[in-house]
């Protein structure tokens, strides 16, 4: 937020140590958008996290293993679900489910995957509907990543946290939505 970014882990030092072995110290489910990369939101660098972007944070079988893939294979302590202001493919998928106007080709998937958190934007009301459903699908996607049954065990025994969380794109703050570790 501050704007002092440090950089870190980003020189052929850095490159040439993970070379041959990683060990992240979170993943992050994040969207596509252009504006949201979260190795730069978080100032990391190579061999820091691991990275998943999808439309929305949509998941499906293959996103939920990449997910799964940290915490189970080295011990990987955070994961977080990263949704953001004015995303693109919620507004996508909001329209089409309002509207009852399918979107073309496979977008209509990412449309599919954020029915439930339209539904409860739907419920909820409020002024922005779009940030309420961009909000919903983040807590419903870390919501099922906590209960997954891989998952669920380890962050019954407190080594894995699973957090939802929302970056805004006006003043650069991540908001934790909830799944912070007391």
């Amino acid at each position: 937020m501050s704007g002092d970014l440090h950089h870190p882990d980003r020189d052929p030092n850095r490159r040439q140590l993970v070379a041959q072995a990683q060990e992240p110290f979170g993943s992050i489910l994040s969207c596509i958008d252009s504006r949201v990369p979260p190795e730069l939101l978080f100032d990391t660098g190579l061999g820091d996290l691991y990275v998943m972007r999808t439309g929305g944070e949509a998941v499906d079988p293959v996103v939920t293993g990449s997910v799964e893939y940290g915490p189970m294979t080295s011990g990987t302590p955070l994961v977080m679900v990263l949704g953001h202001q004015r995303c693109g493919a919620v507004e996508a998928a909001y329209k089409s489910l309002r509207d009852g106007k399918p979107l073309p080709g496979n977008l209509q998937a990412i449309v599919k995957a954020l029915q439930p958190a339209y539904e409860q934007a739907v419920r909820e009301g409020g002024t922005d509907p779009v940030e309420t459903m961009a909000r919903a699908q983040v807590k419903l996607t870390a919501a099922d990543l906590r209960s997954n049954q891989d998952l669920a065990p380890l962050v019954k025994k407190g080594t894995l946290a699973v957090v939802g969380a929302y970056y805004s794109l006006d003043t650069g703050k991540v908001e934790v939505l909830g799944g912070a570790p007391s």
